[in-house]
């Protein structure tokens, strides 16, 4: 990542960043202020800032709203039918998949219950799901209230594998030796490929392997993981996923969520879901009465329900235009190496005084750096916030540092570790 020759003056940080590949992305951001400055914005893990693209855009929909009204849909130069459908290549490319399998849809929950309602098919035995915990809440509230809807019992049905308390970590091997256990009981394997609390990033393709031996079905939440650690859903042959787009991918608060659903089961029509019109075969949808039986689409878009939200979706072909312009190979080689930077500077000086979460292995994480400041975390967080780093808190001792390397450079690096060093001595 680095060699032996990192130096922590604000020179060294401008001497990386007049190196950086990918630096002018940043004009690309109306990032945001604190006063007449630019603050140091490490919340990219929760809502990613504004592409300059991305205003543009919605200023063009709403206008050809106001000008064309309903003849917007099938308007000659830019219609707003099909519109999510141009975006699937660009999505297919940062997931590792074919375009047939991914979609735009409704958001990452909803996605995630329709899934479910898909491969979660109880029988005999297997009835059981296992999730990784900590999860993202909103993951164990759907996991469980679907097992109700189910008729399960989730004290009985919901497997859970936890961190060890002595790296506070999950391991793959705790995953795969639970899966072999009790295989014969689970039904799916649910799990995040970076974890919200930690930054841990799972391996997995070694995790879908496992799921096969025991006879599992296999999706995966990838709320933390696009845009943000290499995926490559196809070849791992993972059966189904969902994400967010309003994290790593910078398409704006409750953007339109995205799912993938491996070409086998894309493909296959004869898989029980939940169907809406959005969902249909195209060839029949606007014979409506005429063809009153849902036939659904031979692909993942079959998934979907609704007319696709036209000003939600505008900002999401900038935002993934970005990516295809930067390339993922260049953002990801440069978020090793700010978040090895970011962890270097905030450790100078502290040792003992805080906990980095986060595993240490640039491999096992994404930009991510998760501390924990046991009873003043929160304290830390506003202090840095009225210095103009931005930062993320969770309860009850956790703050989240989450350098992009779309948007951040080294000199941001070195100026929120100041101020995070400094945070952290006034209020030990």
């Amino acid at each position: 990542m680095f060699g032996s020759d990192l130096q922590r003056g604000p020179e060294f940080a401008a001497s990386l960043d007049a190196e950086d590949p990918v630096a002018e992305f940043r004009t690309r951001f109306d990032l945001p202020l604190s006063g007449r400055d630019t603050v140091v914005y490490l919340a990219g893990n929760s809502l990613g800032p504004l592409p300059v693209a991305a205003r543009e855009a919605l200023e063009r929909e709403t206008g050809r709203w106001a000008t064309l009204g309903v003849d917007g849909w099938f308007d000659e130069a830019s219609p707003w039918y099909g519109m999510d459908e141009r975006f699937l290549g660009s999505i297919a490319e940062l997931v590792g998949a074919k375009a047939h399998e991914v979609a735009v849809m409704n958001g990452l929950t909803v996605n995630l219950h329709l899934l479910l309602a898909s491969f979660f098919r109880p029988e005999g035995l297997r009835r059981s799901i296992l999730i990784e915990s900590p999860c993202f809440p909103s993951d164990r509230f759907a996991v469980e209230t679907h097992l109700r809807w189910r008729g399960l019992d989730p004290t009985s049905h919901l497997i859970e594998v936890g961190p060890r308390e002595e790296s506070g970590l999950i391991e793959e091997e705790d995953i795969e030796a639970t899966l072999a256990a009790r295989g014969e009981e689970i039904a799916l394997v649910l799990l995040g490929g970076v974890n919200f609390l930690t930054g841990q990033r799972l391996d997995l393709p070694r995790l879908v392997r496992a799921a096969r031996r025991c006879g599992a079905l296999v999706g995966f939440d990838l709320a933390h993981a696009v845009g943000n650690v290499p995926l490559n859903l196809h070849d791992w042959d993972v059966d189904f996923a969902a994400w967010c787009h309003y994290k790593y991918v910078n398409a704006g608060p409750g953007a339109p969520a995205g799912i993938f659903v491996h070409e086998r089961h894309a493909t296959d029509r004869g898989i029980e879901r939940l169907g809406g019109w959005w969902g249909n075969d195209p060839a029949t949808r606007f014979r409506m009465q005429l063809d009153p039986d849902f036939v659904p689409r031979a692909d993942a878009a079959g998934w979907q329900l609704s007319s696709p939200p036209v000003l939600a979706l505008a900002p999401l072909g900038p935002a993934l235009g970005l990516f295809d312009e930067a390339r993922f190979d260049r953002l990801r080689a440069k978020s090793l190496r700010l978040t090895a930077y970011l962890e270097w500077l905030v450790v100078a000086g502290l040792e003992g005084a805080i906990e980095i979460l986060t595993p240490p292995s640039p491999d096992r994480r994404g930009a991510q750096l998760s501390v924990r400041l046991p009873g003043h975390a929160d304290r830390v967080q506003v202090r840095m916030q009225e210095a103009g780093v931005v930062a993320d808190f969770r309860q009850p001792d956790v703050l989240r540092l989450a350098p992009a390397p779309l948007f951040n450079s080294y000199q941001e690096m070195w100026r929120a570790a100041e101020v995070f060093r400094a945070a952290v001595r006034e209020e030990a």
